[in-house]
């Protein structure tokens, strides 16, 4: 009996020595558990941008590059029209939009009741007019028709420039929210028709003001092309990067605003669009 139970004791002892020696050579004091905050472990964030195809998803996809080091992915989702983007901003189908000025995001937002907001100021796009028919303004006939867009902010704007130009006279005090109703006097025909056929109608009228975006778009070098430029000197058009309210802390939004005001982008901008595309920073 006694050495039955001597055997079992020295089974036993044998059996926690080789536990002890495997738990032994499988554990590394020193290795550190992996760190789940490292940021190599992080998988990229997906930002998603709206943006009008000339100039600001060229400009985007100029610092597509430089956010990738970031950690950030760029979704650059292309618009045709001036409305969707603040809607599917609003909707959160996007995280931020560039293709408008700070007037038009104002302007929108309170007609549609959004609550949208900006960061990065840009650039200036200067609005030109434009004709396939004449080579100056002062050729213009008695009853030319003149178009325009149609959106509140851009409809003013042009009719400012049309007004320095000596085509009409507007009401004093009413600025850039000049409409159609507040010409006092013209020589001129206004037809308002929305800002992303200007540059198709071109054909149809004597004249046009056209977003130098869309200008740009239709091979026209608002620097060349156009028959008068809106001036860059205190210009409030400026294009800017629109968010939701209450995102303005988002860290990937913040360096896609300090990505959008860097060097780099200026120089683009300047080399790119030879001053049809100012930069506003």
């Amino acid at each position: 009996m006694k050495k039955v139970l001597t055997s079992i004791l020295v089974l036993t002892l044998i059996a926690l020595l080789v536990v002890g020696c495997g738990s032994a050579q499988n554990s590394t004091p020193n290795e550190q558990p992996k760190n789940q905050d490292d940021p190599a472990e992080k998988k990229p964030i997906t930002l998603k941008v709206g943006a009008s195809p000339v100039p600001h998803a060229e400009i985007l996809n100029a610092v597509k590059p430089m956010l990738e080091d970031e950690g950030i992915n760029l979704d650059i989702i292309e618009f045709a029209d001036y409305n969707q983007p603040n809607l599917r901003l609003a909707d959160k189908d996007l995280d931020a939009n560039y293709f408008q000025h700070i007037p038009y995001l104002e302007s929108f937002s309170k007609d549609h009741k959004l609550d949208l907001t900006y960061t990065a100021k840009v650039h200036i796009e200067p609005m030109g007019v434009y004709s396939n028919k004449i080579k100056d303004l002062k050729d213009l006939k008695e009853g030319a028709e003149i178009a325009i867009p149609n959106d509140p902010t851009n409809a003013g704007r042009a009719l400012i420039i049309l007004e320095q130009a000596g085509l009409l006279k507007i009401k004093d005090g009413v600025g850039i929210n000049a409409t159609i109703y507040d010409i006092t006097e013209k020589k001129v025909k206004i037809t308002e028709l929305e800002a992303a056929t200007l540059p198709r109608v071109l054909q149809d009228v004597d004249a046009a003001v056209i977003n130098s975006n869309y200008a740009l778009q239709a091979n026209l070098v608002p620097t060349e092309d156009s028959l008068a430029l809106e001036s860059a000197a205190d210009n409030p058009y400026v294009n800017i990067l629109a968010i939701r309210k209450g995102d303005e802390n988002r860290p990937e939004l913040k360096k896609l605003a300090d990505a959008l005001n860097s060097p780099e982008v200026k120089k683009f901008i300047e080399e790119e669009y030879k001053g049809a595309v100012i930069p506003a920073f």
